[in-house]
């Protein structure tokens, strides 16, 4: 038995931009995405037998989500299997610790998804690339190969090869639909993550958002001029997600989330993450943003302390 423990990291949002539709369907976006110390645990564990194909176990410690082809998690150990493995004969077995909440635009299916792509690399001695890695996950979701870029400049379990990747990276510029990515250097900050008990499907968002005016829009430009430079002020000039301007309409606990945040102390710039419902606060301190997390927990229970990592 082979087995390997991987970090999935939670992945925020520093702006979104929605520019209209693409051939494919797909809507075209221009995204900062920025990977947070909160994090799932990934266990993925290879029985070797000889015979018998490949089969998946997955189990996690939230009785409530999918151990089937409904869990990204488990799609990327078939996507892996019928790719590299056809000639391999065993179970894969992945626990799941999850501790980022679900559903909450933070990318916690795709970071999962990512993380097993990593462990068989590893553990099949794969030696594929993190660019193929990456190309791997687009398959399953558009947040997939941010995760896995994010993934390799933080866990250091993985080979050197891919830790080492010149796209191995916390924080990356998004743009076609998502998937093209160009890594950035990280923002440095406290990080309150605050999730309203509200579902919200991206697929409706995304839909919506085509009938909303957006009054406001982010300078992206700007923004990764404001990371490249530590420019404070051009990057929470330009945190704005336009998707808001549907989904802030619709619910109004994030609306009163966002309300509460921005009224606490120390807290600079506020937003949503992805389509929602998490609500993002920077802070300017650890204590600010302590503060912030015990004000805003008596209401969201699903509250976060966190920082980004680098």
């Amino acid at each position: 038995m082979k087995s390997i423990r991987i970090k999935s990291y939670a992945k925020i949002n520093l702006a979104i931009d929605v520019k209209g539709l693409l051939d494919n369907g797909y809507h075209e976006v221009e995204m900062i995405m920025q990977q947070v110390e909160l994090h799932d645990e990934v266990l993925v564990r290879w029985f070797e037998r000889k015979g018998g194909g490949t089969d998946i176990l997955l189990n996690t410690n939230r009785a409530y989500l999918p151990k089937d082809e409904r869990n990204l998690a488990y799609r990327a150990a078939a996507l892996m299997a019928q790719k590299y493995g056809q000639c391999r004969n065993g179970t894969i077995r992945i626990d799941i610790k999850k501790n980022i909440p679900v559903a909450a635009g933070l990318a916690g299916g795709s970071g999962n998804a990512g993380a097993v792509i990593h462990a068989l690399n590893k553990l099949w001695n794969l030696g594929l690339s993190l660019e193929q890695l990456m190309e791997d996950g687009k398959a399953l979701g558009a947040d997939v190969p941010f995760t896995i870029m994010g993934q390799a400049r933080c866990n250091s379990v993985l080979d050197k090869v891919v830790r080492k990747d010149p796209m191995a990276a916390s924080c990356a510029y998004a743009h076609y639909d998502g998937t093209k990515l160009r890594p950035l250097p990280a923002l440095h900050s406290n990080i309150v993550l605050s999730k309203p008990p509200v579902g919200v499907s991206t697929k409706d968002v995304y839909q919506g958002i085509d009938g909303v005016e957006i009054t406001e829009r982010p300078d992206i430009a700007e923004l990764i001029r404001g990371l490249e430079e530590k420019n404070s002020y051009f990057i929470k000039k330009n945190m704005i997600n336009v998707l808001e301007f549907y989904t802030l309409k619709k619910y109004n606990c994030i609306m009163n989330t966002k309300d509460m945040a921005i009224q606490c102390d120390g807290i600079d710039t506020v937003l949503m993450s992805g389509s929602g419902p998490t609500v993002i606060c920077i802070a300017e301190s650890e204590a600010c943003a302590q503060a912030a997390a015990d004000r805003m927990k008596q209401v969201n229970r699903e509250t976060f302390l966190t920082r980004t990592t680098l």
